[in-house]
């Protein structure tokens, strides 16, 4: 039985806001009408007439297919900020040590499988050329999901969190030293998933691996390494020309400093070029792009 519901609270001086819908691709515009015929049949939106109404648009996945996004910017405008603390991914990799065997359990649409309360369902509301919905489950890109989601998994894996066990909003791994124990902390952790009413997508989930990926790195028992993809990304970035480019850069090359040598002297550069809001210079030597990282740290 799931115990934790998703919250909107609002500040003071909020608007109720609404928007009129975005301009949608023909192709964009079938994908939509799909996937709200699909919403409905599984109950997690309803008809609304509630007055706020946020724009819906789409982004592309990795895999050519469309994601439908609702754009909760003005809802989260208002929204009250919940600081509930989210775990540090440098911290959870540190637990990995010695461990030979890994589990990786995604969990089905897992902000899905929380409600919301019903008194705050208005307020996801959302306006499309097909009609105006609101959602009953925690849909993507309101403020505070992050925050409701690690609080229904802190409630269920709180006393096995980092002894077997790392979660990562809906990313599960377990780990272990032998298969005999992992077979039991695998058991474990699913029984919990069951008894609180959380479901996995099995074909995305491995099961007793000696290497699994997990949030961007490749964890195995030979310890942490980088996806080859994401070496080779920040290894063909193109010079970045304005402040927006060198901060997308930053963003990345950051969650993997640990990979990088001498990275530290090299961001303090580029940070303080990004701050002085000046030209970034990065035909300069001590500028240039951090030099291909090392797969294993």
């Amino acid at each position: 039985m799931r115990d934790v519901e998703h919250s909107i609270l609002f500040v003071p001086d909020y608007r109720v806001h609404h928007q009129a819908p975005y301009g949608l691709s023909i192709p964009e515009a079938t994908e939509l009408k799909r996937q709200l015929e699909e919403l409905l049949r599984l109950g997690f939106i309803k008809p609304s007439n509630s007055p706020w109404g946020a724009p819906v648009l789409f982004a592309r996945k990795a895999d050519g297919t469309l994601r439908l996004c609702i754009d909760y910017r003005g809802l989260n405008r208002y929204t009250v900020k919940n600081s509930y603390p989210m775990p540090r991914s440098n911290e959870l990799f540190d637990r990995l040590a010695g461990n030979r065997f890994f589990t990786k359990i995604d969990l089905r649409s897992g902000y899905h499988q929380i409600r919301v309360a019903a008194t705050d369902q208005p307020k996801t509301a959302f306006r499309s050329r097909f009609g105006h919905y609101e959602f009953t489950v925690m849909p993507f890109g309101l403020t505070n999901a992050p925050a409701t989601f690690r609080r229904a998994m802190n409630d269920i894996f709180r006393d096995i969190s980092e002894q077997y066990v790392l979660v990562y909003l809906d990313d599960i791994l377990v780990y272990s030293r032998t298969l005999k124990e992992h077979l039991r902390h695998l058991r474990d952790v699913l029984d919990r998933l069951r008894r609180h009413g959380f479901y996995a997508k099995r074909s995305k989930c491995r099961f007793a691996q000696h290497k699994v990926d997990f949030l961007g790195h490749y964890v195995s028992d030979q310890g942490l390494h980088m996806d080859d993809a994401k070496i080779t990304a920040i290894a063909e970035w193109p010079a970045p020309t304005s402040a927006k480019q060198l901060r997308s850069f930053l963003g990345l090359t950051s969650y993997y400093s640990n990979f990088i040598r001498g990275y530290a002297r090299y961001s303090y550069v580029l940070t303080s070029t990004l701050l002085r809001r000046t030209h970034p210079g990065l035909g300069h030597p001590s500028t240039r792009t951090p030099s291909a990282p090392s797969r294993r740290r």
